[in-house]
């Protein structure tokens, strides 16, 4: 008797109605859905030496029963049973959590198989499996799955052996037999039958290197199709800008251009004269020069005779954009206009008209820009600044202000090479890795909070210089849950230090926009001395005088927010220092402090964040946008996902793709997933 995967899961013998309900819970309800319900780990039950296994692994071993069991009850529901094993030549005690009624099954001299994690140092294995007797017909290696206590995984490794049985033959290839055979992978029906019923590690490797690359292939094939439709489809507008006028704009900027910002020039240039259209990711290090790309992108277009828009996410970010951009670009006859939410009503009013007729070249604010009333003449740039910080409808509304602008984003978080790939991989994405010359290194100390009176004494030094200093807190207020510093309670500390001094403000995320963009001008302007904030200031705020920070319980950040908050100080000519104060309770809080006093570069602590945290903590689980595979990690699989890329590239360009059989389930997977025909893509 055969099946097919499109089956329902009752078509299995011992399938009933109450257990494919229970599946139905896992999201299983056909023989092809509990197939794809692959293991995330397996337990490996080979019989091990102790003498050869380290401290805290998990072992298996054969031992017969030297001593009576003993129970010892801990309170409600909770018991704790020794005995002593010998194991070969050692004599280990091995105890057993909340299973006291064990001790009638146990007696001296019977021999037990136990499995459990061990304890090296005091020769104790905490034991999490056991059967009676020696091992014999148990598996070396069984898949454990997430079953949610939906139902015992001895019962569901019965169905999947059922299930494989019973369809074996009537699973369908997607890999051309040229793709497995140049990088010797297995087939899907023995991947699935390695993967769920391995007789050996090699098994779960093989297993896994195949399902790896089908996954990433797929991946890539859509994410490559669909920038080649968009940029095909969306035809953008060609933007013939003034080549001399150019060049006379760029040597008159009051600084040399880095190797990493010229590159990235010639990327935009060229971008902005084809007929395609422009959605591009600018990615660079605080400090690293994107506003002067931008100039140098909006001038080219405004040479065309286009207009320009930026759009930064508040209004001081927005109008520092504004304030930098007039002085490089008003002496060269571009009218620079600048919109916000407090844009008084007649000066408003004024703004559009003069941007609807044409009169105003470039258009810098905040989400005021996305108004409804606001309307371009020629609008053939738009910019946004933090992109991350709008939602898609929110830029979608400003790209949709002309006919078909190009396209640029722009953020100051340093994005591993992994991640561009897979979360903006519809996009062409352009780094500035490179810093100006002569900007000072900032100085970064990891010290244990009872050092704090020094680290005062150090900031109250740079204070009386004349300068600024931040305080970043985890917490706007006390809570009963963490043990961690909060914003209120250190203003108020530090108001009381510093009182009759210096001026301390206070900068949280429960601020009204308005509040928010006061107090941040206060600090730029320099009214406020020390600045005790959330971690509201992470993006976007200039304050060149700021060259003190003090980060309090670091621990609770990741790197690549701690490099962040970071940037907010060294962007003047003094030095700076950042110093933050945690006191890590385990290796990975110790490596990440000191990656922070080690390095500087955005780029490599955003790849140690990446390894350390994995890459929904990155983005944070919910505004990540990143893919979920079911065994692909984009950390460990890299090379994988580099050869996907490479190959789906060469797949789309070829006439074979579209053509051979062999690529048949690779095209309908493609075109199901809206990266459509090769009608779409020539």
């Amino acid at each position: 008797m055969t099946a097919s995967i499109r089956d329902a899961v009752t078509s299995l013998k011992g399938v009933g109605k109450a257990s494919a309900e229970r599946l139905q819970k896992l999201g299983i309800e056909t023989i092809g859905d509990l197939i794809n319900t692959i293991p995330y780990r397996h337990e490996d039950f080979r019989l091990k030496d102790l003498a050869d296994t380290p401290h805290n692994e998990r072992v298996t071993i054969e031992g017969r029963v030297e001593s009576e069991p003993s129970v010892l009850f801990l309170g409600r529901n909770r018991s704790r049973l020794q005995i002593r094993l010998l194991a070969g030549p050692h004599l280990v005690k091995a105890i057993f959590f909340n299973q006291h009624y064990l001790k009638e099954r146990l007696s001296i001299g019977m021999v037990v198989t136990v499995t459990g994690k061990w304890d090296r140092g005091r020769q104790v294995i905490n034991v999490s499996n056991f059967s009676e007797g020696p091992k014999t017909d148990q598996a070396d290696f069984e898949p454990v799955y997430s079953l949610k206590n939906v139902m015992h995984q001895k019962t569901f490794r019965k169905y999947m052996r059922n299930a494989l049985d019973l369809c074996a033959g009537e699973i369908e290839e997607v890999l051309p037999d040229s793709i497995r055979e140049a990088y010797m992978l297995p087939s899907v029906s023995e991947a699935l039958e390695m993967v769920h019923f391995p007789k050996s590690p090699t098994d779960v490797k093989q297993a896994r290197r195949r399902f790896v690359y089908e996954e990433l292939l797929k991946f890539q094939l859509k994410m490559i199709g669909m920038k080649k439709i968009r940029k095909d489809a969306e035809k953008g507008t060609t933007i013939q800008y003034d080549l001399e006028r150019l060049k006379a704009f760029i040597s008159s900027l009051p600084f040399e251009l880095t190797g990493a910002q010229k590159r990235v020039v010639n990327e935009l240039c060229a971008e902005l004269k084809s007929s395609g259209r422009m959605n591009r990711l600018l990615q660079g290090d605080v400090g690293s020069g994107k506003t002067v790309v931008a100039a140098i992108a909006l001038y080219a277009a405004i040479t065309a005779g286009f207009q320009g828009a930026l759009m930064a996410p508040t209004e001081i970010l927005a109008e520092q954009h504004a304030n930098s951009l007039s002085s490089w670009l008003e002496p060269f006859g571009v009218k620079v206009a600048f919109l916000s939410g407090s844009t008084k009503v007649k000066a408003r009013r004024h703004i559009l008209e003069n941007l609807a007729n044409g009169e105003i070249d470039l258009l810098i604010g905040t989400h005021a820009l996305i108004q409804p009333d606001v309307s371009f003449t020629k609008l053939g740039l738009v910019i946004t600044d933090e992109q991350h910080r709008f939602g898609v409808e929110q830029r979608r509304v400003l790209r949709e202000k002309g006919l078909n602008p190009d396209v640029l984003f722009m953020t100051a978080t340093p994005i591993p090479r992994t991640l561009a790939i897979t979360a903006f991989g519809e996009m062409d994405v352009s780094v500035l890795d490179e810093m100006p010359a002569g900007r000072k290194q900032i100085e970064t100390y990891w010290l244990k909070e009872e050092s704090l009176l020094p680290v005062l004494r150090k900031m109250e030094r740079e204070l009386h210089a004349g300068r600024q200093a931040y305080v970043i807190c985890p917490l706007i207020e006390e809570s009963d849950k963490l043990d961690v510093q909060n914003a209120v309670d250190v203003h108020a500390q530090l108001t009381h230090h510093f009182k009759g001094r210096y001026t301390v403000g206070l900068m949280h995320g429960r601020l009204h926009p308005d509040e928010k963009d006061e107090i941040m001008r206060d600090f730029s302007d320099g009214k406020i001395d020390c600045l005790v904030s959330t971690t509201v200031v992470e993006v976007g705020v200039n304050v060149p005088n700021a060259t003190f920070m003090l980060i309090y319980d670091a621990t609770r950040f990741g790197l690549a927010q701690l490099h962040q908050l970071r940037g907010r100080v060294g962007r003047g000519a003094d030095q700076s220092y950042c110093v933050l104060l945690a006191d890590p309770k385990n290796e990975e809080g110790k490596e990440r402090m000191q990656s922070m006093t080690e390095t500087n570069d955005g780029f490599l602590l955003a790849e140690k964040d990446l390894e350390l945290r994995g890459a929904g903590d990155f983005f944070g689980k919910k505004q990540s946008g990143m893919p979920e595979f079911k065994m692909a990690d984009l950390v460990h699989d890299f090379r994988a996902l580099e050869t996907a890329r490479q190959d789906a590239e060469k797949m789309l360009s070829s006439d074979s793709f579209w053509s051979s059989p062999e690529y048949n389930f690779l095209r309908e997977d493609l075109e199901q997933s809206g990266a459509l025909s090769q009608e779409r893509m020539d």
